[in-house]
């Protein structure tokens, strides 16, 4: 049996992954050969795959096993010397010999039986005990592959052999879709089996958030209504549309990163403490709080959102032209780029906090971050001292790119009188930890394996985030012509300082470095 040269990087407390076959449904493409494949790479490097591990490719496009290993082996060592890596041939090698391929239609039932056939196969020789169907193919293809595998028996869960499918977003495009979703889904296999994956959860800031609040016990005590004025969650974007404007046309900054990716954010910083770091725990408390989003009328709606599209600019120096001159984008579109919110938890800790969110794209920096800012101090200590009105302490949590934590305080200027001014204490992640360029999947790959559903959204979960937006989403399809506009590579338009500024607040400034 083949084995890893080397030493495992794998932390103490850590095990390789059971031994299964992860069956890609689109095998050939983009996500696959992007992500996936150097997710696992990534994983196989570690020694967190178990030598019994399979990889099995399925799609249409025509392979052999060997041309389909040829084909991933140029994606992926073109994108490891991209990073200024080079490709550990001995690890790609091992994993290569475990990477079939099945061409197949989805809708095939024979692709079905080939499938039974490749977990028979594997456990008769004792190589597999488990299954994980991964759907990296168009949401369409979704419930009715989930269908299939169970109709063809391969959902069935016997002799301590695991199914599991991943879904990847988006779940739904509203509360209807996703509701329908869920329920094909959950026909065809229990919610323990389904793990609807979004790789925004598998970044290591992401999952800080918990470690932060729960094991620090300086901050439980101020986090609620008492201290806390208002949270800022910000996913900001470089990047245009690019080539997936025939997507993105038909979604919109909105639906593409609210329900899931901003509302994942919000729920880790509101949660209740879980009783346990059981994974069904932890998304209880998380359903809960995205549940307890007051449901916006009409008129909240319009006042407690912003919609908006980016118009030509320069970013980094290079032109970009009108969102509605890309490719594929119509050219009377109304579809938004950006969105701004403002939400409030309508619970016992959240009551009366302002939540503001705001994501798009073609923006001046790319940033995702998220900032808690604490009522003022009394300013009458130094009423009569030269220092001004005393800032509020902001607590930043950056997930991307410069992943790290910093704290706003007031300290004493250094001289003879007593005037204050505001400093930094930071956090990087990268002074204190070493890390490796990742994809963000290694993570989340590595859960589905071993059956951790923690970062994964249970249907409550999705269904509740589409409710929320719901409103919105109904007063923009009835108003399509209320679009703001905002030049590709600023900070997004003036309505959403106006929403926020409402309220006495400001965003951060996106155009200000953050601590180094």
């Amino acid at each position: 049996m083949s084995v890893f040269p080397g030493k495992s990087t794998l932390p103490k407390d850590a095990t390789p992954a059971p031994p299964s076959t992860l069956f890609i449904f689109g095998g050939s493409g983009d996500l696959t050969k992007r992500l996936v494949m150097p997710a696992l790479y990534n994983l196989a490097r570690d020694h967190a795959l178990d030598p019994d591990f399979r990889i099995v490719g399925i799609d249409l496009v025509e392979h052999d096993d060997a041309n389909y290993r040829t084909y991933l082996t140029e994606t992926v060592r073109g994108l490891v010397s991209a990073v200024g890596g080079a490709l550990d041939e001995d690890v790609w090698d091992w994993m290569m010999q475990r990477t079939s391929y099945i061409v197949g239609n989805f809708d095939d039932a024979s692709t079905y039986e080939k499938i039974g056939a490749a977990i028979a196969g594997a456990d008769k020789d004792n190589v597999a005990k488990g299954a994980v169907f991964y759907l990296a193919v168009a949401p369409r293809f979704f419930g009715s592959i989930a269908e299939k595998l169970s109709a063809a028996g391969l959902m069935s869960e016997t002799d301590g052999a695991f199914r599991r499918i991943v879904v990847e977003k988006p779940f739904g495009m509203d509360l209807p879709s996703a509701r329908a979703l869920n329920a094909r889904l959950l026909a065809a296999a229990a919610e323990h089996q389904i793990f609807r994956i979004d790789h925004f959860l598998g970044k290591e800031t992401v999952q800080n958030v918990m470690a932060l609040r729960f094991g620090n016990g300086i901050f439980e005590p101020v986090w609620n209504r008492n201290f806390i004025d208002h949270v800022q969650i910000t996913a900001a974007e470089t990047v245009t549309v690019e080539k997936r404007g025939h997507f993105y046309d038909a979604t919109g900054a909105l639906r593409d990163m609210v329900p899931n990716h901003m509302f994942q954010l919000l729920a880790m910083i509101a949660m209740e403490p879980p009783n346990s770091f059981d994974a069904d725990a932890i998304r209880t408390e998380k359903a809960k709080v995205i549940q307890a989003i007051r449901p916006l009328s009409r008129a909240e709606a319009a006042a407690s959102s912003v919609r908006a599209q980016y118009v030509a600019g320069t970013i980094a120096g290079e032109p970009i032209q009108d969102y509605r001159e890309e490719a594929d984008v119509a050219r009377d579109s109304t579809t938004e780029t950006y969105v701004a919110l403002r939400l409030q938890v309508e619970n016992w800790r959240w009551s009366g906090v302002p939540f503001y969110i705001r994501t798009g794209k073609a923006m001046t920096v790319r940033r995702t971050e998220i900032a808690v800012q604490f009522k003022s101090a009394p300013h009458t200590l130094f009423q009569d001292t030269p220092t001004g009105k005393l800032l509020p302490n902001v607590l930043v949590i950056r997930v991307q790119p410069d992943e790290g934590i910093s704290l706003r305080l007031a300290a004493k200027v250094p001289g003879r009188n007593v005037r204050l001014a505001e400093v930094d204490m930071d956090f990087h992640y990268a002074d204190y930890f070493k890390t490796e360029p990742s994809t963000g999947y290694e993570t989340l790959i590595y859960d589905c394996l071993t059956g951790d559903a923690t970062l994964f959204q249970r249907a409550d979960n999705i269904e509740a985030g589409w409710a929320a937006v719901e409103p919105i989403l109904d007063l923009w399809a009835s108003t399509p012509a209320r679009v703001d506009y905002y030049r590709a590579g600023s900070s997004g338009p003036n309505a959403a300082d106006d929403l926020i500024e409402r309220d006495g607040f400001k965003w951060l400034p996106l155009d200000e470095p953050r601590p180094k």
